[in-house]
Parts: C-alpha cells; sequence; structure tokens
C-alpha cells in the first residue's frame, strides 16, 4: 500500500484547514471564478459546482489515498466561511518531500490568511509527519505569492525557465494574485467535466523555485512570527 497522509484537520490561530466537504461547492466555485485563480492556476475556466462536487467527492480522497498528497479547505475559526484551497502535491515519500500550492478567496486577500496557512502545513509536516523539505513555485509576475513565499522563510533557489503557462489578460500583464500556481504542464482530472470550454488566452512564463526546511523554522521567530499572534499549528483528528 502506498504511504499517504492521515485525514486530518490543522488550526492554526486564526483558520482551520481540513478535508474538502460537498457543502464546500459553491463557495469554491465562487472563489475559483477569479480572475486571477485562472491566470495563475491550472485549475479548469469555467470551474462549476460540478468540478468543486467532483474534487471534494472523488479526485480529492483520491489524491490522497494514492500518496500523492492532500487537499485541505482553508476556512475561518470566526465565521466558518471559505476562505482558500490548499494543496500538498508530488510528494516523494523516500526523499520526504512535497509541493504546496495555494488559493485565497478574492475577500479574504490582504489579512496574511496565505502565509498562515501555509506555515500551519509546513510546521504539520515537519514537526509531526517528519518531512525534510517543502517546495512553493511562484510564476515570474506573481508577486503576491512570491510575498507568502518570503514571509514564511522560504529560501528562493532559482528560477525555472520558461516552465509555466499563464492564461488570460491579468497572466499576461505581469499582475498579482493571491493564488500560487500549481507544477507546469500538469491538468487535473476534473478538465474532463468540461471539454468544451471556452479558449483562454495563454503566455509562456518563469518559474521561481523556493524551499523551506526543518531548520528554517528552528527560531522562534520564524516558527511562529508577529503576524501569525505567535500561534503554532494544532492538531484535530
Amino acid at each position: 500500500m502506498a504511504a499517504s497522509f492521515p485525514e486530518t484537520a490543522i488550526s492554526t490561530e486564526r483558520l482551520l484547514l481540513r478535508p474538502l466537504a460537498e457543502d464546500d461547492a459553491p463557495g469554491l466555485a465562487v472563489m475559483m471564478a477569479d480572475e486571477l485563480v485562472l491566470a495563475w492556476t491550472d485549475h479548469p475556466h469555467p470551474f462549476t459546482e460540478a468540478h468543486a462536487l467532483d474534487l471534494a467527492r472523488t479526485l480529492a480522497p483520491a489524491h490522497r489515498a494514492g500518496g500523492r498528497g492532500i487537499v485541505l479547505a482553508v476556512t475561518e475559526h470566526l465565521t466558518q466561511r471559505l476562505v482558500g484551497l490548499v494543496e500538498l502535491r508530488h510528494t516523494d515519500w523516500r526523499l520526504r518531500s512535497t509541493e504546496i500550492s495555494f488559493v485565497t478567496a478574492t475577500w479574504a486577500r490582504g489579512e496574511g490568511y496565505a502565509p498562515e496557512a501555509v506555515l500551519g502545513v509546513a510546521q504539520w509536516l515537519f514537526e509531526d509527519r517528519g518531512f525534510l523539505r517543502l517546495e512553493l513555485r511562484t510564476a515570474a509576475g506573481n508577486t503576491a505569492a512570491q510575498q507568502v513565499a518570503q514571509k514564511i522563510g522560504g529560501i528562493s533557489e532559482g528560477v525555472l525557465r520558461s516552465a509555466w503557462i499563464v492564461r488570460g489578460e491579468s497572466g499576461d500583464s505581469g499582475g498579482s494574485g493571491g493564488s500560487a500556481p500549481g507544477t507546469a504542464g500538469e491538468r487535473r482530472g476534473y478538465d474532463r467535466l468540461a471539454p468544451d470550454r471556452p479558449a483562454v488566452g495563454e503566455s509562456r512564463s518563469d518559474l521561481i523555485l523556493w524551499s523551506l526546511l526543518p531548520e528554517d523554522l528552528e527560531t522562534p521567530e520564524a516558527a511562529a512570527p508577529a503576524w501569525a499572534g505567535g500561534h503554532r499549528y494544532v492538531l484535530r483528528d
């Protein structure tokens, strides 16, 4: 049987990261309709409630069970409102390494939710799951995602030239957004639900590769920075 992540939830100061549920479908469809999500990610366009339901019911559970990673909904403790989506992918169990991507809802950007969620996942990976490396890849024009990588203490390891496709005017113009891209060339299984989706303008982009190692979180400031309220993750099994 392939190694896989457990079904769990991660709690930070303001957020709960938990498995996707069917009830998340309406909010997820609205979140994915944003033009910046279209520009910087490889999610289908248009992204409908049918995509969201297939992701929650079938694709996310299969992704976890197959050992490839895990998909988590990010919600506010206070309101239970859907803040975003975090995904671990391309997990290498021998190297104890994985890649993280995230999407943040339009209304939640600028509140520090993305770095809080990513840092919570990093702490969980390193301290609870024994992982040794976390990667984040950001399109060259996605300055908001680059700021997230910097805030969590990520180290820029270089540029992957012409390694990603950006879509739409936001990507072409180099505008910033609150969502990080996935890996170049990957198109998800739920693309099959929208084979006739309208064409979207595409252009090639460089990717910046960031990494985070356990020792990067060894200092108190890095492990629980002031913007996160000094709060460390808590597991909720």
